[in-house]
């Protein structure tokens, strides 16, 4: 079955979030056969995946893929649909990691696990059984990821040129995690080594990598896979960078996640490398007495956001973002991207640093 190649980004979605819907309903029939104790564990996955989400990284693979004047199919959408649950593992673990008890407005996968073991009454500690589920879980998406990429129905030669992309692509997410909680343990406020945390964590496996797992399938020339990492690194350094104002900055409502909850949880962004930077003593002061309190208070927070923005932290990584987006952009002007891939670029490099999709 093919699809024509469409700059609506809406219908591409609505295809990516079906083929994800088709894959985990029949993942959660098997596991309903293993025993009814799965039950949990399927609703929280089939949940977590399809209530909501932004599907960039399937978005950008799809990208890659009629950049290089390639079709879709339904076998290459059920392909690139499977990075969204590479990106469902990062998240899971990503919250036992910060001990961020929310995600999208809802309770986060382990504190789910962690209220059903109180609601059942069950033995021992119901936070260990939180963390341990949200482990297993993630994992499971991780696996899941790897099953829908190689049941989606690819030719072997599809499949093989793929394969090195995916798996480098999971490397640098795996590395750019431990980054994170690295250069948080070591307290880092050095924004060069914030930014390289971004770039693995986030920049790489949200943007370049799906670009050129789409150009790999599609059997792009060398090329434009070069022209996809040079729009891809600086727009996911963007994108990352946007991340780091929202969890300072966002409105509860549109991020799901409390108010300076990066505060709390000690995120040693470029933001907060930035405004360490250029603080102040007694500024500074305030800024590492309240960085990895756990306890802040909605006033506390109020008060470091003034900080930060005072030192003109703010402004200077909004202007970061602007550049990034900007060089990124200028990547699409050497041609050999399809019309319809170069729109979607474009468009698709506004909506990942402004977050409104």
């Amino acid at each position: 079955m093919s699809f024509s190649a469409t700059s609506d980004i809406k219908l591409i979605r609505a295809e990516i979030n079906q083929a994800l819907a088709e894959f985990i309903k029949q993942e959660n029939k098997y596991l309903a056969t293993i025993g009814s104790e799965l039950d949990p564990v399927a609703e929280a996955l089939e949940k977590f995946l399809l209530d909501s989400g932004k599907r960039l990284r399937p978005l950008f693979a799809y990208v890659g893929l009629i950049g290089a004047a390639a079709q879709p199919t339904k076998q290459l959408i059920s392909a690139i649909s499977s990075l969204e649950l590479v990106h469902v593992c990062a998240l899971i673990h990503d919250d036992v990691m910060d001990a961020s008890d929310t995600r999208r407005g809802a309770p986060s996968i382990h504190k789910t696990f962690e209220n059903l073991h109180v609601k059942n009454a069950m033995v021992g500690s119901p936070a260990q059984f939180g963390v341990a589920s949200a482990i297993l879980l993630g994992d499971l998406a991780l696996i899941w990821s790897a099953q829908m990429l190689h049941n989606s129905g690819l030719s072997p030669n599809e499949l093989i040129r793929s394969l090195p992309v995916y798996d480098e692509m999971r490397v640098e997410l795996m590395a750019g995690q431990f980054l994170d909680v690295y250069e948080q343990a070591l307290g880092t406020q050095n924004v060069e080594r914030s930014l390289k945390v971004a770039r693995y964590k986030s920049g790489k496996y949200t943007i370049e990598r799906p670009l050129h797992f789409g150009a790999a399938l599609a059997s792009a020339p060398v090329e434009l896979i070069s022209t996809y990492s040079d729009y891809g690194i600086p727009l996911g350094e963007a994108f990352q960078l946007r991340d780091d104002l929202l969890g300072v900055f966002g409105n509860p409502e549109a991020t799901g996640k409390p108010a300076g909850d990066d505060l709390r949880e000690g995120k040693r962004t470029a933001l907060i490398a930035v405004a360490l930077e250029r603080a102040n003593g007694s500024q500074k002061s305030l800024l590492l007495s309240g960085i990895g309190d756990a306890n802040l208070t909605s006033d506390k927070v109020a008060d470091l956001q003034q900080v930060i923005t005072e030192t003109g932290a703010t402004s200077h990584i909004e202007s970061m973002i602007s550049k990034l987006t900007s060089t990124s952009l200028s990547a699409l002007n050497h041609g050999g991207i399809s019309p319809v891939g170069k729109q979607l670029l474009t468009e698709l490099a506004i909506l990942a640093t402004d977050r409104k999709i």
